[in-house]
């Protein structure tokens, strides 16, 4: 995987990186903050006792990360606080999804990371009670558009995002975890039957299994991993974190089967292995390869996913990455949505921007 040394060796072994000269280090905090694991590389550094060590230029910008990244947990603590008590009432289950549920529950994957919003998990019975109670504590729709509700609220698994009116901060509800158009349909009854309560709070987080899987299925199935490396940095600490019980591995295999998950589960043990070294078992490794694509879609992955998080250290893009990134994109919808669904969808998406170009 086409992934700079210097970011992939503080990722995983940073200590020989203490050798670097200054326009080395330059190198790699540029990297990192492209990618958006500037944060996570401090944290990294600072959890080996190593920061002191760099260079002052670079500590400065790594110092500087840090205390981005730690404003956010204060913020995001804040809002899931605010959303508890516009939603505290509720007799029925509320599981946080991903950056929140991370850092709800104090796991290392939330040291450095920064998220844009947070996500809640509901029945779909229960959208419209949510949705409500939201809005009676001051968050407003930002998708005003008669179509964009239409998507939300027909086509999508999640309603249109709510951001507060005051503090800006935004709320997505789901009611799955992948759109209902799409080619894969875990059963969020499943998920939300096997989540667990979290103390102190009236909230719930997926369990450690569905977890990786639907951090999964956001990189591979839903997504089109324009966040490049952040989606593995993910996925690689969720491992790391629920690996060291070893019945883990196997629970998550069989979990994917479940779940009809098995495809982005091989992506994701895949490539975060091959980019970060993520320590998998090998007979886990043996038994996800069955859920490999058939050539040539799987070499076309690997080329495509090794563009996406090559580091672009100087100006624009280069023709590779823009292919690789219109490439997952495309690849991202057609998963998505079946084909005339997708060409109505695409249609709009171009009207949408025409119609603004020439305002």
């Amino acid at each position: 995987m086409a992934i700079d040394t210097f970011l992939k060796s503080v990722l995983t072994e940073p200590k020989p990186l203490m050798e670097l000269s200054e326009p080395q280090w330059d190198v790699l905090i540029h990297s990192a903050q492209r990618m958006g694991v500037l944060g996570r590389v401090q944290y990294r550094l600072a959890e080996g006792g190593l920061v002191n060590g760099v260079p002052t230029q670079p500590r400065m910008h790594l110092e500087s990360a840090r205390i981005v990244a730690d404003n956010e947990r204060r913020i995001m603590r804040w809002e899931i606080n605010r959303i508890a008590r516009a939603l505290g009432e509720l007799q029925f289950p509320i599981v946080l999804l991903k950056g929140a549920a991370y850092l709800i529950t104090d796991m290392p994957v939330s040291n450095g990371r920064v998220s844009s919003d947070i996500d809640l998990l509901v029945h779909k019975n229960n959208l419209a009670t949510v949705e409500s109670a939201l809005i009676a504590h001051g968050w407003e729709h930002t998708k005003l558009d008669d179509y964009d509700q239409f998507y939300y609220r027909i086509w999508s698994h999640e309603l249109p995002p709510l951001r507060h009116r005051e503090r800006g901060t935004i709320v997505d509800i789901h009611h799955t975890i992948l759109p209902p158009t799409g080619r894969l349909h875990p059963d969020p009854r499943k998920l939300m039957a096997a989540a667990v309560a979290v103390d102190g709070s009236p909230f719930r987080v997926l369990c450690a299994s569905d977890m990786v899987l639907h951090s999964a299925a956001h990189a591979f199935q839903d997504g089109d991993l324009k966040r490049g490396l952040k989606d593995i940095v993910d996925i690689d600490d969720l491992l790391r974190y629920f690996g060291v019980n070893s019945s883990f591995w196997d629970e998550l295999v069989d979990r994917s089967q479940e779940l009809n998950l098995v495809r982005p589960l091989y992506y994701a043990l895949r490539y975060s292995s091959l980019v970060l070294n993520t320590p998998i078992p090998p007979a886990i490794m043996d038994q996800c390869r069955k859920f490999a694509p058939s050539w040539p879609t799987g070499q076309l992955m690997d080329y495509l996913v090794a563009k996406i998080i090559s580091p672009r250290s100087q100006g624009w893009p280069g023709i590779t990455h823009g292919i690789a990134a219109s490439s997952l994109y495309v690849r991202s919808h057609w998963l998505r949505m079946p084909p005339l669904l997708l060409a109505r969808h695409l249609v709009h998406q171009w009207r949408q921007r025409r119609d603004h170009r020439s305002e």
